[in-house]
């Protein structure tokens, strides 16, 4: 029999909390993290908003020899790993080194760092570059700089799939544990807040122009006009219940009970989106039927095509209107590779607590969607089992489902 998966720590870095007990604090009250982005001057682009962190200071959680050889969003999960290592209650000798992995996810990379080098390289000269320059871009950094920093040397990955990354890399997380290894750090943090990663983000066309941070990012709301894009994420500690149970775990939030990842058809093929089929084996997976899930953290694309879509695999698997729907994202922006941790966290905390975050600003959902969107307050209701879905962008789709611990 595969082991279990269960969660035992987790944290949060988040434009509308850092640390979990503050991001779920903002989740709940519908405190906003979205406002003007203020990295660099804005003022001449046509889109100005973000879900921007604001009060992180790195020297205050980094040692300073970090901090030249790291992008800001190395430097976010660096610290959302300590966290939740500590939630976890792991500690130096708790566990062998190899029998801890780390798998993270990013789809934008280190932005602002290599940009800030390429500019030194162009106007100064190649002497001028970083020699961190070498890895403090690429997309396994954050794995890498985990692993060495906490003497994590058990099987570890790197997986980028834009925003569904962060739940293939849980996925992928609880199969290393299912597989023998005691415990695996997993999740996913993104920030690309410089002019070339603002750029690139408002390239792909699905980026809001709205200038009202409470009306702009409106997931399944009629005047939905695109996304506002966010940074931060989430990491948790994934880990074999039995493994849990013998070393005193402080806490199980729940456990990762299935996980399934499909990608779309080419365009024009006439075929669906492959998000419902993701859904659909998620489910397969936890021994579960639509009828066991009491609630969905949707994508939430905020694109109108891509609302519809989704509303459809989701109505179309459940039954017009029969599951609450739920984005908290809609506080903080999509975060990429973060957002499904993020949400996955969310999911977590609703299962404890027995409630539903509402969906912030939207509120006129067309009824075509056939949705249940939870809107306006919080919802209390039993959760027990939560669905949680991500799309990246190119056509890849995943799904997590979370329950609670099994006594």
């Amino acid at each position: 029999m595969s082991a279990r998966a269960v969660v035992t720590g987790m944290s949060v870095v988040a434009p509308n909390g850092l640390g979990t007990e503050e991001y779920w604090k903002s989740v709940l009250t519908g405190r906003s993290g979205i406002g003007e982005l203020t990295r660099f001057d804005v003022s001449r682009y046509p889109a100005r908003l973000a879900g921007q962190i604001l009060d992180f200071a790195a020297e205050e959680h980094l040692p300073s020899r970090l901090l030249p050889q790291t992008d800001v969003s190395t430097r976010y999960a660096l610290v959302a790993a300590d966290w939740a290592l500590a939630d976890a209650g792991i500690e130096p000798g708790t566990l062998a080194d190899y029998d801890m992995g780390v798998v993270t996810s990013t789809g934008q990379g280190g932005f602002e760092f290599t940009h800030r080098e390429f500019r030194k390289l162009w106007h100064q000269g190649p002497q001028f570059v970083s020699v961190y320059e070498s890895f403090a871009w690429f997309y396994a950094v954050n794995t890498g700089q985990i692993s060495i920093r906490h003497a994590m040397r058990g099987p570890s990955a790197a997986l980028v799939a834009e925003q569904a990354g962060g739940l293939d890399a849980v996925g992928h997380a609880r199969r290393t544990v299912r597989r023998g290894t005691p415990l695996v750090l997993s999740g996913g943090v993104d920030s690309a807040f410089d002019p070339w990663g603002w750029l690139s983000q408002f390239a792909t066309g699905r980026v809001t122009t709205a200038d009202d941070p409470d009306a702009a990012y409106l997931p399944f709301d009629a005047a939905a006009s695109g996304h506002v894009p966010g940074e931060g994420g989430a990491l948790l500690v994934v880990e074999d219940a039995e493994s849990a149970r013998r070393r005193g775990a402080q806490q199980v939030y729940g456990e990762i009970v299935g996980y399934a990842s499909t990608f779309d058809p080419r365009p024009g093929s006439g075929r669906p989106p492959g998000l419902r089929r993701a859904a659909e084996l998620a489910l397969a997976e936890a021994g579960l039927t639509p009828a066991d899930i009491d609630v969905v953290f949707a994508d939430a694309a905020g694109v109108p095509e891509l609302d519809r879509a989704e509303a459809a695999a989701i109505s179309g698997l459940f039954g017009p209107r029969g599951v609450p729907v739920t984005a908290p994202k809609a506080l903080t922006g999509r975060m990429a590779a973060g957002g499904g941790p993020a949400d996955l966290v969310a999911a977590l905390l609703s299962i404890r607590h027995g409630v539903i975050p509402a969906t912030a600003n939207s509120g006129r959902v067309p009824e075509e969607y056939g949705i249940d969107l939870v809107t306006g307050e919080p919802r209390a209701a039993e959760v027990r089992a939560a669905l949680v879905l991500a799309r990246g962008r190119w056509g890849f789709n995943s799904a997590v489902v979370a329950t609670a611990a099994a006594g």
